[in-house]
């Protein structure tokens, strides 16, 4: 199903959203600019389907929020040296501008390659035996633990890397690795040794700052995650918040690490990088990892934004500053209606959190 989306998705992405028009997208179309209205901007046009998106510009506040066209977003993101496109997970619309953007950038710079935090440092060698065509997709997938949506989501990237010869880094930690860390703490490195150690970044920053910020602001909000019972001190909680978003910063530090090595070995080769959004909103997380590691690196961002009501598509003004560039997309149903659902949904999670306990 997810295969004749992106088929319909080509055929149609070759035209603007409008309410009322449909209006062929060149790199000449003409700019968009946007209302601003009670806090929000609003869009003069519609998002149809999840198979349809509008690409705002506001080069993080910088500029005056106007729509543009995919052509432009890349002629603009080709002069950077490593371009972030978080990801709403399993979107359609999301994943389809992810595949656009990489081959485009390709067509603007062929020493390219493909940086996936969807799989685990320790998964390298299999995604290199992919590409080398020394196994097949089938164990790609299961050695290499892709994620279940791989091959609707992922596969046109991939492929377009491997045809073109081009790198595909395995970014990101091993989930054992951030259960780790997310019950000890950043001690947890002190205790590797060998083959895994390689697996981690080399440092954790677990310094105070907006992300450290936005993240708790998350937690604090998030469904079933409560930082402990009524025992717990004050002392506690706190040191079981600073662990979670150590498990949390282990993501981010190792990302940006497998980018800057890489990017080391290969010298003037630019990266592309996916990650779920929250890893590179207002180009912190990884961004900001990355530019501790080689201040001198440009980066970018596309940051999507799921619309509330997508026949009047809006976003809030304070948005401006999460990416160069914003993807607004359709919403993705409710995920819960009933607050019994919601509990079992907790009870899995947790169940799953329990089986995913440190290993090393």
């Amino acid at each position: 199903m997810r295969n004749k989306i992106y088929l319909i998705v080509a055929m149609t992405l070759t035209v603007t959203l409008s309410a009322c028009t449909r209006e062929a997208i060149t790199t000449e179309a003409p700019v968009q600019e946007i209302k601003l209205v009670d806090g929000k901007y609003v869009m003069p046009l519609e998002i149809p389907s999840f198979s349809d998106f509008i690409l705002v510009e506001t080069q993080m506040g910088k500029v005056a929020p106007r729509i543009v066209n995919l052509d432009r977003v890349i002629d603009d993101l080709a002069q950077y040296d490593v371009v972030f496109v978080g990801e709403a997970h399993g979107h359609a619309a999301s994943h389809y501008v992810q595949s656009k953007v990489f081959s485009g950038l390709y067509g603007k710079h062929k020493d390219m390659a493909l940086s996936m935090e969807q799989f685990e440092r320790s998964a390298q060698p299999v995604v290199n035996e992919y590409l080398a065509g020394e196994i097949g997709e089938e164990t790609l997938v299961h050695d290499g633990k892709a994620w279940e949506h791989y091959r609707s989501s992922y596969r046109p990237m991939v492929e377009f890397a491997r045809r073109k010869g081009l790198s595909v880094i395995a970014a990101e930690v091993p989930g054992n690795m951030v259960s780790c860390v997310g019950e000890e703490g950043p001690a947890f490195l002190g205790r590797l040794t060998g083959e895994p150690r390689k697996w981690i970044a080399r440092e954790l920053h677990t310094g105070d700052g907006p992300y450290k910020d936005r993240y708790f602001s998350f937690l604090a909000k998030a469904a079933g995650h409560s930082v402990g019972g009524k025992d717990m001190t004050e002392e506690e909680k706190a040191t079981k918040r600073f662990r979670r978003f150590s498990a949390q910063v282990s993501r981010d530090d190792t990302m940006a690490e497998s980018i800057y090595l890489h990017m080391k070995a290969n010298p003037g080769r630019k990266v592309m990088h996916i990650n779920g959004s929250f890893h590179s909103a207002a180009l912190l997380g990884t961004p900001e990892r990355l530019k501790m590691l080689n201040p001198d690196l440009t980066m970018a961002n596309i940051h999507p934004v799921m619309v509330d009501d997508p026949e009047r598509p809006s976003f809030e003004a304070d948005l401006v500053g999460e990416g160069q560039y914003l993807l607004l997309i359709y919403p993705t149903p409710k995920r819960f209606v009933k607050m019994s659902n919601v509990s079992a949904f907790i009870k899995r999670t947790k169940k799953k959190i329990d089986e995913n306990r440190c290993a090393y």
